[in-house]
């Protein structure tokens, strides 16, 4: 029997994002899937795919273009397939600390394409981020990696196990 693809797709501007996607991707490989990892702008077709996971960078309170575009552009689709939603950012410790909500353009796409579940994550801003904005709050102590890796790994985990309880 074949193993179930599931489509990992993610809206980066600086790469934490990506490496949220590249580390639920690794995990649902880990539980057998053949899972691909995408980024959302590259994406035209999510047909061949036994279940979606989309994330996307939050940006003053926006989820990044890429991931909405991609949302967009395979609305229809997304519909008729298991789909999970995730987004990155919290530059602090309060994902670890509590479940934070979708911002509400994410929670209104997760209403219309029937997404099961959304997750936020901590985000990273490091001395390796670009951009001005970055080096600022990097300078001023503001920054640091706030992605969790066994969190990230235990709702793939997670997303892993209802995909194959579903037929």
């Amino acid at each position: 029997m074949n193993a179930k693809r599931v489509l990992v797709a993610y809206g980066s501007k600086a790469g934490a994002t990506a490496g949220i996607a590249e580390e639920i991707g690794q995990t649902l490989r880990d539980d057998g899937f053949d899972a691909v990892v995408l980024p959302a702008d590259t994406v035209t077709d999510v047909s061949g795919y036994d279940g979606v996971v989309l994330g996307g960078a939050l940006y003053a309170g926006h989820w990044t273009g890429k991931a909405r575009r991609c949302a967009r552009r395979n609305a229809e689709q997304l519909r008729h397939r298991p789909l999970w939603l995730f987004s990155s950012g919290p530059v602090d410790s309060s994902a670890e600390q509590h479940d934070i909500p979708p911002v509400r353009g994410v929670a209104r796409r997760m209403k219309n394409l029937g997404a099961r579940e959304h997750m936020t994550f901590g985000g990273a801003v490091t001395a390796e981020t670009p951009g001005s904005v970055a080096r600022a709050m990097v300078r001023r102590g503001k920054g640091g990696d706030f992605r969790n890796p066994e969190r990230i790994r235990a709702w793939a985990h997670h997303i892993g196990t209802e995909l194959g309880a579903t037929h």
